[in-house]
């Protein structure tokens, strides 16, 4: 009995993960809905976190029934002349409204307010994740350009390194000028122990031997990843490949490409320790730098060079275009994956159902606090998006009958808003039930 409290306690915590990720962007998600209908006059009688019976609840000066439910996975906002959690009409309460309490009803509002309200949620979710990219911007600092070395990352003992504040001037006679420079440097020289540095330290040039530029220190660890299921975490360096020496990160690629999913054994330094680690690559689809996607050989871990660049700090304008910028990434990222994956370009297993997004983010919250808060960002992201898709049920399906109206002079009948919503309801549940079964049996 006791071999399963590990277990156990992984699952607690990736449900924990899970569940504070989840109840954060719904409640971003929920509040822009509730405070734009609030300010365009429209009326909420129930913010729910969560579905099912009721934990807690109470109810504002205002009128308004906050309240936290037993199953914490949604939420919503119910508004006055809505007859149920997805904002369908309830025809006989509104039509029993007299004119003043239907202009505080959601659908007696005029068109802009009722468009503006269901437009909040989505971008509410956007302004989270620019919030959080910046904030981690503005805290982090941001890489300087030049080839100026700080913190030097903890290494194995025999490993010979540069001293923060050295800046590299040439490698191995190759002139250098930015950082750009030592990493293009880092992927094309030959793999070696050793190499030759020019450097300026202290205001005298001097010429040293250090390491490759890019060793395979692990940056970061893919979450499941066939390296986050090894067990292999970030800061360690990997030292042999099949009892044979790496230098270069690059070497550590061309041996993950090779073996074609056979299962490799990692030699790996960890705080002063040597820990032997068996893994096999997974084949997996990933961005390309000119667009689209790449299917390669991979174990999930990205690599970095033996210092952390100098820093420097970020003002609030920059980090918020940088955070703008971050957003759209992950946007146009996800429209070309799913795209990818419509065509049949890459594998449909690439969409996660809420098992993977579960083990996800335990994964995120397991390398930190600054990792998780990350992927809630980016996840934030995610949401704002998929209920921007012209599907009945979500707030895109709303804004598309909003836009018809607007076009067409007047809403889409009762009936035919029944049928749309049952529509959607079932697409939806397709789509979620085809996640479900991804994350049972992909790979």
């Amino acid at each position: 009995m006791t071999e399963l409290i590990p277990s156990f306690g992984g699952f607690a915590f990736t449900l924990l993960a899970f569940v504070v990720a989840l109840s954060i962007i719904v409640a971003i998600h929920e509040y822009g809905h509730y405070i734009v209908g609030r300010w365009s006059g429209i009326h909420a009688e129930v913010f729910s976190l969560g579905f099912g019976p009721v934990l807690f609840s109470r109810v504002d000066r205002r009128g308004t029934k906050w309240q936290v439910a037993a199953l914490p996975f949604g939420g919503y906002v119910k508004f006055l002349g809505d007859a149920n959690a997805a904002s369908g009409k309830d025809g006989a309460a509104v039509d029993a409204l007299d004119p003043a309490e239907r202009r505080r009803s959601m659908h007696g509002a005029p068109l802009w307010a009722r468009a503006a309200t269901v437009a909040a949620g989505p971008i509410f979710n956007f302004i989270l994740s620019i919030l959080v990219f910046a904030g981690v911007m503005m805290f982090t600092g941001q890489a300087s350009t030049d080839p100026v070395v700080g913190d030097i990352r903890p290494m194995p003992a025999e490993m010979r390194v540069l001293e923060p504040g050295d800046r590299i001037t040439a490698i191995e006679g190759e002139p250098v000028e930015t950082l750009s420079d030592v990493l293009e440097l880092g992927r094309t020289l030959p793999p070696a122990d050793l190499l030759t540095y020019q450097i300026e330290r202290g205001g005298e040039a001097m010429t040293v031997e250090a390491n490759f530029p890019l060793i395979p220190v692990v940056e970061s660890v893919t979450p499941r990843s066939a390296a986050m299921d090894a067990g292999i975490r970030q800061g360690d360096v990997i030292l042999r490949i099949d009892g044979t020496p790496v230098h270069a990160f690059e070497q550590l690629r061309g041996a993950v490409e090779a073996a074609e999913g056979a299962e490799l054994a990692l030699e790996v330094w960890r705080d002063g320790d040597i820990v032997e680690i068996g893994l096999a690559p997974r084949r997996m689809d990933l961005p390309s730098p000119e667009g689209g996607f790449e299917t390669r050989w991979l174990i999930g871990i990205t690599g970095g060079l033996f210092f952390e660049p100098d820093v420097t700090r970020v003002g609030p304008g920059q980090a918020l275009w940088g955070g703008v910028q971050t957003v759209g990434r992950v946007v146009e990222t996800s429209l070309s994956g799913l795209w990818h994956m419509i065509t049949g370009a890459i594998s449909s297993c690439n969409l996660q159902g809420p098992i993977g997004i579960a083990e996800t983010s335990g994964a995120a919250a397991s390398q930190g606090i600054d990792s998780f808060i990350w992927f809630v960002a980016v996840l934030s992201t995610a949401v704002g998006l998929l209920n921007l898709f012209p599907i009945p049920v979500l707030d895109g399906g709303h804004l598309l009958f909003h836009a018809y109206e607007a076009v067409a002079g007047r809403p889409p009948s009762d009936k035919a808003l029944q049928i749309f919503m049952t529509v959607g309801l079932t697409l939806i549940l397709g789509l979620m039930l085809f996640a479900l079964t991804n994350d049972l049996f992909c790979p």
